[in-house]
């Protein structure tokens, strides 16, 4: 091992770096607005509404001791397309929205540092009912979808920025979630990036818990290309970039 490189490596885990800051400079305690909650739309953007939340077509009710103990990561799924209502529900339980609180500031059915939620979230989608095998990105503010672009040979794109890794591939969708740091820079200055990274794994988590409703299996990936999977999703790899991936498809449930 490098060990000189090692360390500095390690201190990122630590949160020393939080007695470096005067946070009385944050561009929060500067009276500076906070960055938007979601990522804004361009004009005449094609929106495609989710089933409502809590209105969601065969989810199962799911004891969560049984979820948790049937938690595990599946690289193998069934040619089987995930319904709308499926896809509604997932969107919901990783990145949904529960309450607004102002331009800047809303509680997720996950936690995030300060309420700052960084992520945005684009699907890779190959095998969904309703919807053409493109790029999307979700809207938790509106609950729906928001229709990016059409990618030639999108599963091939894909396979080649995870480094070869077959099965989002033939997934029925890969969920990809980027960073926007600003929003927890606005507040934590040099100490948002560790949390950004906590976050992503709240939120990754609860798919792997809401899988188990819909008789699907996700598989978490934090090894792919920066350079491809940023230029796959169109964003400037700055300002934004890809931070985690997780392919998601129906998988055979073991009988009771």
């Amino acid at each position: 091992m490098k060990k000189n490189l090692i360390k500095p490596y390690r201190y990122f885990l630590k949160d020393t770096i939080r007695k470096q800051i005067d946070f009385s400079q944050t561009d929060q305690n500067l009276g500076v607005d906070p960055p938007p909650i979601e990522k804004p739309c361009p004009d005449k953007a094609v929106k495609i509404d989710l089933p409502q939340i809590g209105h969601w077509k065969d989810i199962l009710e799911v004891d969560l001791a049984k979820a948790i103990i049937n938690r595990q990561s599946r690289r193998s799924y069934l040619d089987q397309p995930l319904t709308l209502d499926e896809l509604s529900f997932l969107l919901w339980a990783t990145q949904g929205m529960r309450k607004k609180i102002d331009a800047g500031h809303a509680y997720r059915t996950v936690p995030s540092a300060g309420c700052r939620h960084a992520l945005e979230t684009y699907l890779c989608v190959l095998n969904v009912q309703g919807l053409s095998p493109s790029v999307y990105r979700y809207l938790p503010g509106e609950h729906q979808l928001l229709f990016e672009f059409t990618e030639e040979r999108l599963a091939e794109k894909l396979v080649h920025a995870v480094f070869g890794q077959p099965y989002p591939g033939e997934a029925a969708v890969t969920f990809i979630w980027t960073a926007i740091p600003y929003r927890m820079e606005w507040r934590y200055d040099l100490a948002s990036h560790k949390v950004i990274a906590i976050d992503a794994g709240h939120v990754c988590q609860n798919l792997y818990l809401a899988c188990e409703a819909i008789g699907a299996g996700t598989c978490a990936i934090a090894a792919y290309n920066q350079e491809s999977m940023d230029r796959l999703l169109k964003i400037d790899g700055q300002d934004e970039f890809a931070i985690y991936l997780a392919s998601v498809g129906k998988v055979r449930v073991k009988k009771a």
